[in-house]
């Protein structure tokens, strides 16, 4: 199954049009947008027409039926999915990843620091950096992951 990655878009929505038109992005079957702001992953399911599990950043407000991290179950696997901000993962993912492991889950997405990163590990951390505001790099990013049960995760960061 594929998925989709995407964070900090900052009420950018008009970069999804770009992200959508990258080849094998409209098959993704689910996105998840780890925060900043989550009301846009309303616009990005009208226009993906796929369901996007979301969580609060910490530059978004309350959202009815948005929490702080949310758990994910997708092809054999569990995902914990959170912005980051709570997780001190500007210094490390040390904290993210005991927390993804106390959920079960096998894989932690989180965004905040607007750069990207792949580690690997008994927990495989992903971070899609931003989509819209880039630190690591002038084009906004975002991440394409193929989920086999029993399998690792493929990703695939792509730039636009």
């Amino acid at each position: 199954m594929r998925i989709g990655i995407v964070s900090d878009s900052h009420g950018n929505t008009d970069v999804f049009e770009d992200m959508l038109a990258v080849p094998g992005a409209a098959e993704a079957e689910l996105w998840l947008h780890a925060g900043d702001f989550a009301p846009d992953a309303d616009v990005l399911e009208e226009m993906s027409g796929k369901r996007v599990a979301r969580v609060l950043g910490n530059c978004d407000f309350f959202v009815d039926g948005v929490h702080d991290e949310t758990v994910v179950e997708v092809a054999g696997h569990r995902i914990f999915l959170t912005h980051g901000h709570l997780f001190n993962v500007r210094f490390d993912t040390a904290m993210l990843a005991a927390a993804a492991r106390e959920t079960g889950a096998d894989i932690a997405v989180y965004g905040h620091t607007h750069i990207a990163l792949e580690e690997y590990g008994d927990v495989t951390v992903l971070n899609p950096g931003s989509i819209a505001r880039p630190r690591d790099e002038r084009r906004g990013s975002f991440m394409l992951v193929e989920l086999n049960a029993g399998e690792s995760p493929l990703v695939n960061l792509i730039r636009i």
